[in-house]
């Protein structure tokens, strides 16, 4: 698959509603895991509902930049199966 932001943003948008996992990097070498839904995307944004019982706060967002830089792993869950998809 073809990296540039234009791919990233269909790959996602064919992808809204579904589970996702994040690994974001949180800085000063920690790693921050999060899982929710994708609920919606914009021209340079993507906005991520997190489960309520494991987040202090209700949803995140993220750029495709962060994406195309690896600053954010993403990986989509198809039909809550063990088996995932890696957004690259």
């Amino acid at each position: 698959m073809g990296k540039t932001l234009v791919d990233i943003k269909r790959t996602l948008d064919a992808n809204i509603g579904k589970r996702i996992t994040i690994k974001a990097n949180g800085g000063r070498r920690k790693t921050v895991e999060r899982s929710g839904l994708l609920e919606e995307t914009y021209p340079s944004v993507f906005i991520i509902k997190l489960d309520e019982e494991q987040n202090a706060f209700e949803r995140v967002s993220y750029s495709y930049t962060d994406v195309l830089t690896e600053t954010v792993q993403l990986t989509v869950c198809e039909d809550e199966s063990p088996t995932a998809v890696e957004v690259e």
